[in-house]
């Protein structure tokens, strides 16, 4: 009866990990959400390291705690699936990054997360997998030479990487 019952448990477990929740296209122009490696401005994997440049001295070093998704600026940003669209979120506190200084809170599947340099149509309601959420902000106009990219950050801050 234990043998059976463990099976069983270890059964659910394999199953609900190979049903986990997969990200759809968030982007146009990159259906199958290639990854920001490495460039000039850093690397786009969750817990790198920001690298300090020459020219930008008072950067403050940090740990990512994000997942980057290439972007075009000014590209159509869509539902990765079924998403309730829960306010407004404030990327930075430094009026030189206002053209940037926007996103979302979005909810659906089970996941809680947040989408950055994203300027949504609106904040709530909910919203089908692959229609319009919004439009990439101009990354290139606060950070020129950087891989335009949506920061993809669990609400909880865990590593997004396995839902893509």
């Amino acid at each position: 009866m234990k043998a059976a019952l463990l099976f069983t448990m270890v059964l659910i477990a394999v199953m609900s990990e190979c049903q986990s929740v997969r990200f759809g296209q968030l982007c146009s122009g990159n259906s199958s959400n290639r990854r920001r490696t490495s460039d000039s401005w850093g690397q786009g994997k969750y817990g790198a390291g920001s690298v300090k440049p020459l020219f930008c001295p008072s950067r403050q070093e940090r740990t990512h705690q994000g997942l980057d998704i290439v972007c075009n600026d000014g590209a159509t940003v869509y539902a990765p699936f079924n998403v309730k669209l829960n306010g407004k979120v404030i990327v930075y506190t430094d009026p030189k990054k206002a053209a940037i200084n926007e996103g979302i809170n979005l909810s659906g599947e089970g996941l809680c997360f947040k989408l950055f340099y994203v300027k949504p149509d609106k904040y709530s309601g909910e919203v089908k997998k692959g229609q319009r959420i919004g439009t990439m902000l101009p990354m290139q106009s606060v950070y020129p030479g950087i891989t335009s990219h949506i920061h993809v950050q669990m609400c909880d801050k865990s590593d997004p990487t396995k839902f893509f």
